[in-house]
């Protein structure tokens, strides 16, 4: 009867251990795509900011064009 009960727990350990580095591959797999994600992100602010200058200069001389 132990024979069975330490198999099981071995068994289960076995599992646990798996389960364990499956979790930690996925987080690092998480964690790459969350660092690439913020870097793309910040791009993306950083031209939406620069097209905003130009659209705000854009319309600056257009209003100056207006009152001329």
């Amino acid at each position: 009867m132990e024979d069975i009960d330490l198999k099981r727990l071995e068994t289960r350990v076995d599992e646990l251990i798996k389960a364990v580095e499956r979790l930690q591959s996925e987080n690092k797999t998480l964690r790459d795509s969350h660092t690439s994600l913020m870097t793309e992100r910040s791009a993306l602010i950083e031209k939406t900011d620069m097209a905003k200058t130009r659209i705000d200069a854009m319309i600056q001389r257009l209003k100056a064009l207006e009152n001329e």
